[in-house]
C-alpha cells in the first residue's frame, strides 16, 4: 500500500497538468481582436469596446490589440480564420452578419458556411425598423398596407434598407416604389425631410434622436424579435403578419442576421478548452461595469447573446427549405 499511494498521487498530478497548462495558456500572449471594417464605423466601435475590456476577463490576462482587416463587407476577415491566422485561440473576429444571408443565397461567391465557425457571442442585436415621415399620414402598418404607393430610398439593391423594403413588397404585397442612387443615409434623411421620400428602413439605434423625440417619424414595423427599451411598446414585429409557413421561414432567415447583430467568432479548429475560456471572458466582459459605462458613453446598446445561443440560431437558418432560399434570393436582388 505504501507504494500505491504515491503512484496514485503521481497519476493525479499528471492528469491535472494539462488543465493547469491550458488555464495559463493566455498568460504572456497577445490576443488580437480582428475587425472586418476600417476604423470609425459601428462594427469598429463595438470591436474596440470589447478589446478594451475582454483581456481582464480571460484567464491569463493577455495583452489585447485591435487589427482592422477591411474588404468585401468583412468577408476578408472571416476568410482569414481558416486561411492565415493561427488556430490557437488568440484571434477573435468581428464581422457583418449580413454575410450569413449572402452565404445562403450565393454560396459559390461567399464560400463560407457559418455553421463551420466557432461562435463566441454577440454584444447586441441590430434591431431594424421601417418608418414613415410624419407628413405622409402613414402612422401604422394598416396605413402602409392601404397606400397605393409608398416611396422608399436606398443607395442600391442589396443594401440592408433596400432588402427590408423589398421584403415588404415581395412578402406582404405592399405597393412600394424604390428610388435608388443615394450616396448614403445622410442624403436619404434629407430627402425624407424635403418630402422626396415617404419612408425608409434602418437600425433603430442609428435613427436621429430628435426625430423620435419630436415625433417626426412613425415607426411601422420591426424585423427583429428583439427590442430596445426606447422603442414604442406597440411596434409590431413583421412575423405577426405572416400568413404562410414560407413567409414565416423567410422572416426567420432575415431576422437571424439581425438577432446576432454584433457577432464575434473564432476558427472552428481552436481547441475546445480555449474556446470555453474566451467565451467565458466574453460573457464576463459584457457584465463589466466599466464596459457598460463606456457603452453608455458612446451610445452603443448592449444586449448580450452567448455563443451557444448564436450557434443555435444559425444552425436553424441553414435548415431552410430551398424554395424559401430562392425567394430570399429574389428579394435581395
Amino acid at each position: 500500500m505504501k507504494y500505491l499511494i504515491p503512484s496514485l498521487y503521481a497519476a493525479a498530478l499528471m492528469a491535472a497538468a494539462p488543465v493547469a497548462a491550458q488555464s495559463s495558456f493566455y498568460k504572456g500572449k497577445t490576443f488580437t481582436v480582428v475587425i472586418g471594417y476600417s476604423p470609425g464605423g459601428g462594427y469598429d466601435s463595438y470591436g474596440r469596446l470589447m478589446a478594451r475590456h475582454i483581456g481582464r476577463h480571460i484567464d491569463g490576462k493577455p495583452e489585447v490589440i485591435v487589427q482592422n482587416l477591411p474588404g468585401a463587407g468583412s468577408l476578408n476577415a472571416v476568410r482569414q480564420l481558416d486561411a492565415t491566422q493561427p488556430k490557437d485561440g488568440t484571434y477573435l473576429t468581428a464581422f457583418n452578419p449580413a454575410l450569413i444571408l449572402e452565404s445562403l443565397v450565393d454560396p459559390n461567391r461567399i464560400k463560407v458556411k457559418f455553421t463551420d465557425v466557432a461562435w463566441i457571442g454577440s454584444m447586441a442585436p441590430e434591431v431594424r425598423v421601417c418608418y414613415a415621415w410624419h407628413k405622409t399620414g402613414i402612422k401604422t402598418w394598416d396605413d402602409l398596407v392601404a397606400r397605393n404607393e409608398t416611396v422608399f430610398g436606398s443607395a442600391a439593391k442589396g443594401t440592408a434598407n433596400y432588402m427590408n423594403a423589398s421584403m415588404l413588397r415581395n412578402v406582404f404585397g405592399i405597393k412600394i416604389r424604390h428610388v435608388l442612387g443615394f450616396p448614403g443615409s445622410a442624403e436619404q434623411k434629407l430627402a425624407l425631410e424635403r418630402g422626396e421620400l415617404d419612408a425608409d428602413c434602418g437600425s433603430w439605434s442609428s435613427l436621429p434622436v430628435e426625430w423620435i423625440a419630436d415625433k417626426k417619424i412613425h415607426p411601422l414595423v420591426t424585423f427583429s424579435p428583439s427590442r430596445e427599451s426606447s422603442m414604442p411598446a406597440d411596434l409590431p414585429y413583421a412575423g405577426q403578419f405572416a400568413k404562410t409557413d414560407q413567409q414565416r421561414e423567410i422572416l426567420e432567415i432575415f431576422a437571424a442576421s439581425s438577432e446576432v447583430g454584433r457577432p464575434f467568432i473564432m476558427a472552428k479548429t481552436v481547441p475546445e478548452d480555449r474556446l470555453k475560456i474566451v467565451r467565458a471572458g466574453f460573457n464576463a466582459a459584457l457584465k463589466d461595469e466599466a464596459l457598460l459605462a463606456d457603452a453608455k458613453k458612446f451610445n452603443l446598446p448592449i444586449q448580450p447573446m452567448t455563443g451557444e445561443e448564436a450557434a443555435k440560431i444559425i444552425a436553424h437558418v441553414y435548415t431552410a427549405k430551398p424554395e424559401s432560399i430562392a425567394k430570399v434570393r429574389e428579394i435581395t436582388e
